[in-house]
């Protein structure tokens, strides 16, 4: 059998526990085998996606306003109290209590919601959705790759053949936390390199040899640990790139999703070329206890989400101290959101449609599509419509954010899908938080004129109005400019109320900036 073919029909992502159930041990040590083999991306961007495995009730984590008493009429058992939520201004809708981190984000447009996504035809089981949302295949359709493996195998077709090579060293994929999934299988083979858990990545780090009994068992397990760490293609690659950084931002104690996100900056800022991590946080599937029966923004759901909300803001903090800010982008998501309708045990159940979250400077912020519409006769067998399919969502970061082309994408995604303004197009991108000498901008939120003062470079300038949907509204300024310091006074009087984005581009700069019309 060539080297191909058997590494196409080895189980996924093979690591060392696979072996010693074999063997009846237990795993003192996560790394993947040889097969998984090095390689690199070209481009320096990094894509970060957080699976919050068990499906995320999305009405409670983004609470729509408008429904309110129609939302306390169907959920009496987990709605929160209006008053104890997040309110955005501007916005109908708020966030979970335990999202604080969130909301600044939001408020500094470097968080983006994407309300109700789904996919055609729920299927309800855990294992079949999570696989139709690693695969990007239709419920009706059995596709046993994923779509982050088919993009990196369409960018690297000789893969594993002709791999590693001197240019491809770093691993191409990594998955923190969840095991092996789907997402990184390609059609030839897997395209990851698995590390279980934190406490394995540090004895990569380290060294160090996993505690084994004192019997014959345990020299068998001492054995099994060293052979996988000989095989360890990437481990000298990870290892080095690690020992790199020495010092990092504070992350939150006892809390497993910021230990995972402390590993990818970390070897993010040791020079790993890998663009796509997979971090993942468990627990959310909360058909009971989701909430107290005394204190509703309290319970299963509130620590979750809390979690995830301290782990991403320290993520975020970090990457700044480690200048790697503006190269990070992150998405959140889950199997499936949860019925409409809660259930007797102060839980919901099974669901279809829940909001995403993506995170990062060039992301464009704000949110995308409409709250859901709740009417208070919604029934058990009611769920959510979906506004947006998540491959539509996959596709736009691989064009936005990797610049993939159209055959990268239709191979990713197995089929063509609308895009979403989640990346830049002229917005908001990784270079757009460079700020503009003396940049003044006067008032805001405005009601008439909107008064524009700073340095231009030399140059063309041009100034637009976009939307949250990132569909040019205005046109304010497309010229040369006469004098060193720029000031124009704008006529928005005709714009309607809410949130723009105001881009300014003038010589190699360029900057955007959230502004709210009255």
């Amino acid at each position: 059998m060539k080297r191909r073919s058997f590494l196409r029909h080895a189980t996924h992502g093979v690591t060392i526990p696979s072996i010693l159930s074999a063997l009846g041990g237990t795993s003192a040590y996560g790394g993947s085998l040889e097969r998984l083999l090095r390689l690199t991306n070209d481009t320096d961007k990094v894509l970060v996606l957080i699976y919050l495995n068990g499906g995320n009730d999305g009405l409670n984590t983004v609470v729509p306003l408008n429904d309110y008493s129609a939302l306390n009429k169907v959920r009496p058992h987990v709605v929160m109290p209006e008053n104890s939520l997040l309110s955005l201004p501007g916005e109908n809708f708020a966030f979970h209590p335990a999202l604080k981190n969130f909301k600044s984000l939001y408020l500094e447009n470097r968080l983006q919601v994407i309300h109700s996504v789904g996919y055609p035809d729920q299927n309800f089981s855990h294992f079949r959705s999570t696989d139709i949302w690693m695969s990007a295949s239709n419920s009706n359709e059995l596709v046993t790759s994923g779509w982050g493996g088919r993009y990196l195998e369409a960018l690297h077709p000789d893969y594993p053949d002709a791999y590693p090579t001197a240019d491809f060293s770093d691993p191409l994929a990594i998955e923190l936390g969840h095991g092996s999934s789907l997402l990184f299988q390609g059609s030839e083979a897997a395209m990851s390199m698995v590390i279980n858990n934190p406490n394995d990545f540090y004895e990569l780090v380290n060294n160090e040899e996993g505690e084994v009994p004192d019997s014959l068992a345990g020299q068998k397990l001492a054995y099994v640990n060293l052979i996988a760490r000989q095989s360890q293609i990437y481990g000298d690659t990870v290892r080095a790139a690690a020992e790199k950084v020495t010092n990092q931002r504070d992350y939150p104690d006892d809390n497993y999703l910021a230990n995972q996100l402390k590993i990818v900056s970390r070897l993010i800022a040791g020079g790993l070329r890998t663009p796509l991590y997979m971090v993942s946080i468990g627990g959310f599937d909360t058909h009971d206890a989701q909430v107290t029966q005394s204190n509703h923004t309290i319970g299963e759901h509130a620590t979750l989400l809390e979690q995830l909300d301290t782990a991403v803001m320290a993520f975020m903090q970090d990457l700044e101290f480690l200048g790697l800010d503006d190269r990070v982008v992150g998405l959140t998501f889950s199997e499936f959101g949860r019925r409409i309708v809660s259930n007797a045990s102060l839980g919901t159940d099974h669901g279809s449609a829940a909001p995403l979250f993506a995170f990062g400077n060039a992301v464009r912020g704000s949110s995308l599509g409409s709250v859901p519409n709740i009417t208070g006769d919604e029934t058990y067998e009611d769920n959510l419509p979906m506004q947006y399919d998540f491959r539509q969502v996959y596709r736009s970061l691989l064009h936005q954010w990797f610049d993939a082309d159209s055959s990268t994408m239709n191979h990713a995604t197995i089929r063509e899908f609308d895009e979403l303004p989640i990346i830049g197009n002229g917005v908001t991108t990784s270079t757009d938080r460079t700020t503009l000498d003396g940049l003044k901008i006067f008032p805001n939120p405005v009601s008439t004129f909107l008064q524009l003062t700073f340095t231009p470079d030399r140059g063309h300038l041009q100034i637009e109005l976009f939307n949250l949907q990132g569909q040019k509204v205005k046109s304010l300024w497309n010229g040369y400019p006469n004098d060193f310091r720029f000031q124009e006074s704008f006529n928005l009087a005709d714009l309607q109320g809410g949130f723009y984005v105001l881009q300014i581009l003038t010589g190699n700069k360029r900057q955007s900036v959230k502004i709210l019309k009255q």
